[in-house]
């Protein structure tokens, strides 16, 4: 079960960084319009907090749970 939960964190955090790296290139910065209709809209700050800020997140804590596996590993290696 628990490696379906990790499986299911990758997958959902995966679309997210994705989703958060493809924003930019989405949108029209110049024209108001492109955006102005989407979640976090009218303004630009907004839709881009709400549309890349769930990736950041992903992205930072795929990180920190990676990284404290690692140093788990590690002690658990270091105590052998």
């Amino acid at each position: 079960m628990k490696r379906v939960l990790w499986v299911l964190a990758f997958v959902v955090g995966g679309f997210f960084i994705v989703r958060a790296l493809m924003e930019p290139f989405v949108i029209d910065f110049s024209d108001p319009s492109s955006y102005a209709e989407d979640w976090g809209g009218p303004s630009l700050i907004g839709v881009l907090l709400v549309h890349m800020g769930p990736g950041v997140l992903a992205a930072a804590l795929l990180v920190w749970l990676v990284r404290k596996n690692d140093r788990r590993k590690k002690a658990a290696k270091d105590d052998a």
